[in-house]
């Protein structure tokens, strides 16, 4: 990054800092990024198929696991990470080493929802303001040291996962959720190559809403179809971490800002077998 002025008058480091206003890069927000052992992107092609739930429920599940863990919601628009965790009531504070992000039992977050008047408010922005949003919670927001920083990105491959990796070092890889259905694998293929693209790991895919237990009877129901998303993966020969059934609990407990990890549902047993897998890429 080129240090502007606005840059500088708006670090905690002014006045101590070597590279201020001399053009170079600035060297101790890239080291905030480096105290983060692990950055992964989740994404998905298409809106609608639980990418923001997969995202808060795989922070909690790492945090269960004794994981110092952090999302950054990237989906400056449409920013969902602050309601599912719990903390709507919650702001984005200066503090002495920069933005300080909320917490939400442990977990650390940023996210536009954070910052807005009201939850009703839409942020009508176009491009360039997007993107400075995301430079601000990269650059400026304090992480600190954290064993994984999850950034849930907006549906889409346009210029939110450009300036995220481009703005990120390092980054782990991305996994990519999608449902069973044709329409949204259709999505999550051009997702695939996206990262590909990018020169970035692909983790693994997840297949949300695959199917449901009838409560009655016990039969399963494909509602949207079933193994799409390892076929898709079997197909562009990328990791399968697995699926996750359509489970009614999961709905409730996230308008509640709780995650179905922590409750006992089909949903979070099959969510914990796909954190399992995740883990072992990392050991």
């Amino acid at each position: 990054m080129t240090k502007q002025n606005n840059d500088c008058d708006s670090c905690a480091q002014k006045g101590s800092c070597k590279d201020e206003n001399n053009g170079q890069e600035c060297t101790h927000k890239v080291f905030r990024m480096s105290k983060i052992k692990h950055k992964i992107i989740i994404a998905s092609g298409k809106g609608g198929v639980g990418k923001s739930t997969v995202s808060v429920n795989l922070a909690r599940a790492l945090q269960l696991k004794g994981m110092r863990v952090g999302i950054l919601d990237a989906d400056i628009t449409g920013p969902d990470i602050p309601k599912l965790l719990g903390i709507e009531e919650a702001k984005l504070m200066q503090g002495p080493e920069g933005i300080e992000p909320a917490k939400a039992d442990g977990i650390k977050a940023a996210s536009m929802a954070l910052i807005l008047t009201s939850r009703d408010s839409p942020v009508v922005w176009r491009g360039p303001m997007k993107m400075a949003a995301i430079k601000q919670f990269i650059q400026d927001v304090n992480w600190g040291d954290l064993d994984f920083l999850l950034i849930d990105l907006p549906p889409g491959t346009s210029d939110e996962p450009l300036s995220v990796v481009q703005l990120i070092p390092e980054l782990a890889g991305a996994i990519i959720v999608t449902t069973p259905q044709e329409v949204a694998l259709l999505d999550s293929r051009k997702a695939v190559n996206m990262i590909r693209a990018m020169k970035l790991p692909v983790l693994g895919i997840v297949e949300n809403m695959s199917g449901l237990v009838c409560p009655h009877c016990g039969d399963g129901i494909s509602i949207f179809g079933a193994g799409g998303g390892q076929r898709m993966a079997e197909e562009m020969d990328v990791t399968f971490l697995g699926s996750i059934p359509i489970d009614p609990s999961v709905c409730a407990l996230g308008d509640s800002g709780l995650t179905f990890v922590q409750s006992e549902t089909l949903a979070g047993g099959s969510f914990n077998k796909i954190v399992e897998r995740l883990l072992q890429m990392f050991n």
